[in-house]
């Protein structure tokens, strides 16, 4: 996998009070690309933080459908990955890559 795939796999944390308490078992949440696999993003994580993953879950969340001011709008599509790291390592999401 090359440096820029990696940049593409990864797009940004997920910031929510949920993500944050999954902090506690050592798990990061990411958005990722919608075409990504578990070795993909397992490989984008360990290179970009140089840190061991021991296991990735993912799951696409599918857009809503909304209404503003009587017009159909969907949201956009997205896929989310919670990495798992290994004891002893960790990544500070508030800090720029």
């Amino acid at each position: 996998m090359t440096s820029l795939r990696q940049y593409d796999v990864i797009k940004s944390p997920v910031i929510t009070e949920k993500a944050t308490l999954g902090s506690e078992n050592n798990q990061v949440t990411f958005k990722v690309a919608i075409d990504a696999t578990k070795p993909e993003i397992k490989k984008a994580v360990e290179a970009l933080f140089d840190v061991k993953v021991t296991k990735v879950n993912t799951l696409r969340q599918e857009g809503k459908i909304k209404r503003f001011r009587g017009v159909k709008g969907k949201r956009a599509e997205y896929k989310k990955a919670m990495v798992t790291l290994a004891e002893g390592s960790s990544i500070d999401v508030t800090t720029g890559v």
